[in-house]
């Protein structure tokens, strides 16, 4: 059996100590606040310091990759913002679901600052928002979506936006891309293992094997049908998560010399398909 030990994961890289003065920096630019977060993980993936950062700034929400989250959940937490006054939209920034609501929301977020601009005799100026979210939000596909080009880079890889960058979207909207950018730690070690989970985390810096152990142990408890359904097993009941990889790799046919399990090989597919959403519609946290 291997060894899986339990392990904290941290990410905080330079450069997003800089992207976070950086936010703070740019907040005199801007009228208000666009924040993805992933609606798998809604809790884990929203930044914890950004309310302390954009304080009274209007904010909108984008709970990005709906698609692969459980509908009935992610309406538990539109209700959730709306309760906060925040305005919260579900959309797939990939495909374009749901951006047709994102101008509407935004004509109602900033009312009062389209207003003073009307009053002051400046109608038809342009509202100003930052994008903000942790890495692999889906902040440059939503840009690429509403900007109608691909001058954002986008990739499924955590961390690939450095530097800022405006965009003019129409509809009298101008976005400021931002850096994805963390917090200095997860107090909570089971936030780091959810943006693990999901990709929000470079795999570079986790054991790929151990997050997949932890991803079945919790799926396991929570969704073990979906588990026995997609790797066609009989039983999990009771079972680690080690013990569950095992048979996972056995079914797949993924051995090595010796007929061991290739149990790195098993947990790539097993994350892959987790974050591509072929176990099912999963969202890990409720409000």
């Amino acid at each position: 059996m291997p060894d899986f030990q339990k392990q904290t994961v941290q990410w905080f890289p330079g450069h997003m100590a800089k992207t976070r003065r950086i936010i703070k920096e740019s907040l005199k630019l801007v009228d208000g606040v666009v924040e993805l977060i992933d609606a798998r993980i809604p809790y884990s993936s929203s930044n914890p310091e950004l309310d302390m950062i954009i304080k009274n700034k209007p904010r909108i929400v984008l709970l990005n990759k709906c698609d692969v989250a459980d509908s009935s959940a992610t309406e538990m937490w539109i209700d959730y913002y709306k309760s906060k006054g925040i305005y919260a939209l579900p959309v797939d920034c990939r495909t374009g679901k749901g951006l047709n609501k994102f101008v509407p929301a935004v004509q109602k977020a900033l009312s009062n600052v389209i207003a003073r601009n009307n009053e002051k005799g400046m109608n038809g100026k342009a509202v100003r928002l930052m994008v903000v979210g942790i890495p692999n939000t889906g902040k440059s596909s939503f840009i690429n979506r509403m900007a109608g080009n691909s001058k954002a880079k986008v990739a499924d890889k955590a961390g690939v936006t450095r530097q800022q960058q405006w965009f003019a979207v129409g509809n009298g909207i101008e976005l400021l891309d931002t850096p994805g950018v963390l917090w200095p730690k997860f107090d909570d070690p089971q936030v780091g293992d959810k943006l693990a989970f999901t990709g929000a985390v470079k795999d570079e810096v986790t054991d790929i094997e151990t997050l997949s152990c932890r991803l079945l142990d919790v799926l396991s408890k929570t969704r073990p049908n979906l588990i026995l359904e997609r790797y066609k097993l009989e039983n999990i009941d009771g079972l680690q998560g080690w013990q569950i990889l095992e048979l996972i790799g056995r079914k797949r046919g993924f051995l090595i010399k010796g007929g061991e399990i290739d149990y790195e090989r098993t947990a790539v597919m097993l994350c892959d398909e987790f974050r591509g959403g072929k176990l099912g519609k999963i969202t890990l946290e409720l409000p």
